[in-house]
């Protein structure tokens, strides 16, 4: 008897902008855990990518076990923006830990330009992939974010 494969339905409502791949700026992300004495204590994070919805977290410590956290989120092209988020997952591998954060409060404003770069990336990856003449704009929106080899490219035309 066949096995049929099943088919993928995308989950997502918004589209990823990955920030490990093809990033050229520091992500600064911090989120914010009490401590077992009532401090509020600030936790780095590496920012492996963010969509208008939510973001994927690498961090070195064990992320908060609370219902919401507060984060400070801070990039290229994005004023200081406060984001309250869930955890969604965690998934561990030795000392490091991959977080699902979904957010549970962002700005429309905010919300509508980390779309904005997400699909521009995204177009970008698409032009690249058919070799088009003109693959990096520097109207796209991740522009400041970008260090694909196509962006130098462009800087020498």
């Amino acid at each position: 008897m066949k096995k049929e494969k099943a088919i993928f339905k995308e989950r997502r409502k918004h589209v990823r902008l990955p920030m490990l791949h093809g990033i050229l700026e520091p992500v600064e992300i911090q989120f914010f855990s009490k401590t077992s004495d009532g401090k509020i204590k600030p936790q780095p994070a590496i920012l492996s990518d963010l969509s208008a919805g939510g973001m994927r977290l690498i961090t070195f410590l064990e992320p908060p076990h609370s219902k919401e956290i507060n984060i400070i989120l801070k990039l290229e092209g994005l004023d200081e923006v406060p984001v309250t988020g869930k955890i969604s997952w965690v998934k561990q591998k030795g000392e490091v830990f991959m977080t699902g954060i979904a957010f549970l409060s962002i700005s429309k404003a905010n919300q509508k330009k980390i779309n904005e770069m997400a699909e521009d990336y995204s177009d970008c990856d698409t032009r690249i992939a058919l070799k088009l003449p003109e693959s990096c704009v520097e109207s796209c929106k991740a522009h400041g974010l970008c260090n694909k080899p196509q962006k130098d490219d462009t800087l020498f035309k």
